[in-house]
């Protein structure tokens, strides 16, 4: 279904343009968001804070500095949504936890700071589940987030509230960060674009185990050249985080970095990395996509990288992670830790250091395997996610197509199997699966190469563009506005 014809459905770049021309006001924007906000929100829940007067102030603020002539920042006077990961100065910020639902930060941290440097408005937090853990997008303290395509469904997460404001036009931008797929998995469930940076282009000052490349931060938006834009307001240099040097240039401000010959790469693709379980319908759409590429590109052909120890490497590293964030906190307030949080806990502390010494040998291996992949391909395309949207109400599947899961996170191996060796990786929306949903590919490229996997995915997307079995689809916002909110749904309140 075509969206309704208002401000906050312009692409972010197109509104930044008439912004810079004077024939967009930016107050009329924030306005245009707004309205979509109180008419659609309810019905998905994905944007949980606000503070209107303090964005509706520096909306005014940004229209007087384009009166007045000044020189305009990348994002000037675009409202961008924040995750609730991120700290928010004056805008309370929860990580979707009952121990912080009465917190606001006196500062923002540098991926918000770069975001309001660069002309951004922040205005909006978006939904996610408890300290991002976990793939489904529902806390006990706003409750669940749901599919903007079928609201009882999952929009994943954690970074799913900021990938459904987008698909709802909620938001010109907004942020997401990705550990084990966190951005790649709502970006594919909701049709929009999600990209997990190299770490080193992003740092996160505040993460507590710095030297690891696991967790980043990174853009999303409706399409690759908004995506760009965002990337080069977000990238920069902090030396608060060990990794954080400079590598490749960011892309220009207005669109992706321009002269890739998609007839000239070498193109690998596989549907679940030689190891991942992921659904055989979830194969068949992506088989159907990848072949309508072969006419563009010098070589298409199966191969993975060999990700063997994957797995196991991947279940400590997290576990790692996790003990260092959460088990202070758990032992002192149980109750106000959700069993989640608990349980990978538990697991996590199964590990000893004989297995934290074999995962990170194994993490190095698989690592240099991946280079030596990169040797003989330019790209690598599989499946963003292993399955079809489930509801939200479950914690996470069981199974993939009669196999058991080992662990409730398994089958989010398509996207962490990227993650333990750092590489860039786009998901771009192709059309909708078999069961009516959204599919997103896969785009990864070699190490550091984040503007070649920007500029692949704006070329790729205009080649799907050209289908409209192919494209990115919309969802229907008059039927979400008709819905009843989503807060009368049984268990809408609880932990995912």
């Amino acid at each position: 279904m075509t969206q309704a014809t208002e401000p906050c459905d312009l692409s972010a770049t197109e509104a930044r343009r008439l912004i810079g021309l004077k024939q967009l006001s930016p107050v009329e924007l924030l306005d245009s968001n707004l309205r979509r906000i109180e008419a659609v929100n309810p019905a998905v829940n994905a944007v949980v804070a606000m503070d209107v007067p303090a964005a509706r102030a520096a909306a005014q603020a940004a229209e007087a500095a384009v009166m007045r002539g000044e020189v305009l920042g990348a994002l000037h006077g675009l409202p961008v949504g924040v995750k609730d990961l991120e700290e928010t100065a004056g805008l309370r910020t929860t990580f979707g936890s009952p121990l912080f639902k009465d917190n606001v930060p006196a500062k923002d941290e540098r991926s918000v700071a770069s975001i309001r440097a660069a002309g951004g408005i922040i205005f909006a937090k978006t939904n996610t589940p408890e300290f991002g853990a976990g793939a489904n997008t529902r806390n006990a303290v706003y409750g669940a987030t749901g599919n903007p395509f079928d609201p009882l469904r999952s929009a994943a997460g954690s970074s799913g509230g900021s990938a459904v404001a987008l698909a709802c036009g909620m938001a010109a931008l907004c942020t997401g960060s990705d550990m084990g797929g966190s951005l790649r998995n709502p970006a594919a469930f909701n049709g929009i674009v999600g990209m997990r940076p190299s770490p080193e282009m992003m740092p996160v000052e505040k993460q507590l185990h710095g030297w690891s490349p696991l967790s980043v931060h990174g853009p999303m938006a409706r399409n690759v050249a908004d995506l760009a834009l965002l990337f080069s307001a977000m990238t920069g240099i902090d030396q608060r985080a060990p990794l954080s040097r400079p590598v490749a240039a960011a892309p220009g401000e207005f669109s992706p970095p321009p002269g890739l010959d998609l007839s000239r790469l070498r193109v690998a693709i596989t549907p679940d990395f030689g190891f991942a379980l992921v659904e055989q319908r979830i194969k068949d759409v992506f088989f159907d996509r990848v072949e309508r590429l072969r006419p563009h590109v010098a070589k298409l052909e199966i191969a993975a990288p060999d990700c063997t120890g994957t797995d196991e490497a991947f279940a400590v590293l997290r576990g790692l992670a996790f003990v260092a964030s959460h088990s202070a906190r758990a032992a002192k307030t149980p109750d106000l830790v959700s069993p989640n949080i608990h349980a990978n806990l538990e697991e996590a502390r199964g590990y000893g250091i004989a297995e934290l010494a074999a995962a990170l040998s194994a993490q190095t291996a698989i690592y240099r395997r991946w280079q030596a992949f990169y040797e003989q391909y330019d790209l690598l395309l599989a499946p963003a996610m292993a399955i079809s949207p489930q509801p939200w109400s479950q914690l996470y599947p069981k199974e993939i197509d009669g196999q058991a899961m080992k662990s409730y996170y398994q089958w989010l191996a398509p996207a962490y199997a990227v993650s333990l060796v750092g590489h860039p990786a786009l998901s771009l929306p192709v059309g909708l699966d078999s069961d009516g949903m959204p599919f997103g590919l896969q785009i990864v490229g070699p190490r550091h190469g984040d503007t070649r996997v920007i500029a692949a995915a704006a070329v790729l997307e205009q080649v799907f563009a050209a289908d409209a079995l192919t494209r990115r689809p919309l969802p229907d916002l008059a039927a979400l506005q008709a819905r009843a909110p989503l807060s009368e749904t049984p268990g809408f309140y609880g932990y995912g």
